[in-house]
């Protein structure tokens, strides 16, 4: 691989940024092994990392920035670890909401909801309201979420709106799909970011990142830094993007 100055020189001045960066937040659980932890224990590291790359983001330029924080598959945990990580996120979603609304930054959930207890999506609801004016970045965090079962439930929504008349099925295209996806009104990915060296996307995102480029960064999440965030889109804007064309 070259080294960040040189593809910092490839880039130049005129790189383009990503307006979307999709983060899989990947290793807390063997970080926090590694050092005779509980999960738990990386996982409260894992939500100071999230705020770096916040922060990064924001400085950086990037207008749209996805997280996948708690897929459909992780339900399938150990209760205890998964009632410790819904009361991080708890914690997080009363914390941490203040200052990302002062720093200008909207916050959606994406996923399966009705999973998640009552209150988190009444915390949930509440945050998407105090932020819903922000245009600085928009923060999307994946939660209860799995990328076929985003597509089913479009399908079903597409299905249940043909047969109440409501929708032509002529009028059914890849723009009409994105619109009862999760992300609706959002831009597809230009990068993805994986940390703990796994290079797989884990029913992430599957319709979106249809021509998203990958990075895949061989360290775990709680050791991710906006240097790590800049790698990766120093490495992004040196790519040709052709979205199936032939090189010109």
């Amino acid at each position: 691989m070259n080294s960040r100055a040189e593809i910092a020189d490839q880039a130049g001045e005129d790189a383009p940024s990503p307006t979307h960066v999709a983060i899989i937040m990947d290793g807390n659980r063997r970080w926090a092994r590694a050092r005779g932890m509980p999960p738990i224990y990386g996982h409260k590291h894992g939500a100071e990392s999230v705020r770096r790359a916040v922060e990064g983001c924001c400085r950086l330029g990037v207008r749209y920035l996805t997280l996948y924080a708690f897929s459909s598959e992780n339900w399938r945990r150990p209760m205890g670890e998964v009632g410790e990580l819904m009361n991080l996120l708890r914690f997080y979603l009363q914390k941490e909401i203040n200052a990302l609304h002062a720093n200008g930054v909207r916050v959606r959930i994406i996923g399966d909801r009705e999973r998640l207890d009552a209150d988190i999506r009444d915390l949930i609801e509440r945050a998407e309201a105090k932020t819903r004016a922000n245009e600085r970045l928009t923060l999307l965090v994946a939660l209860s979420y799995g990328g076929r079962d985003e597509i089913v439930h479009a399908a079903g929504s597409i299905a249940r709106e043909v047969a109440a008349g409501r929708l032509d099925p002529s009028s059914i295209d890849e723009a009409k799909v994105a619109e009862y996806l999760y992300t609706a009104g959002i831009p597809d990915p230009d990068l993805l970011i994986r940390t703990s060296g796994e290079q797989r996307i884990s029913n992430f995102l599957l319709w979106q990142l249809a021509y998203t480029e990958f990075v895949f960064l061989d360290i775990a999440w709680p050791e991710f830094s906006e240097e790590h965030l800049r790698d990766a889109i120093e490495l992004y804007s040196v790519r040709e993007r052709r979205y199936g064309a032939r090189p010109g």
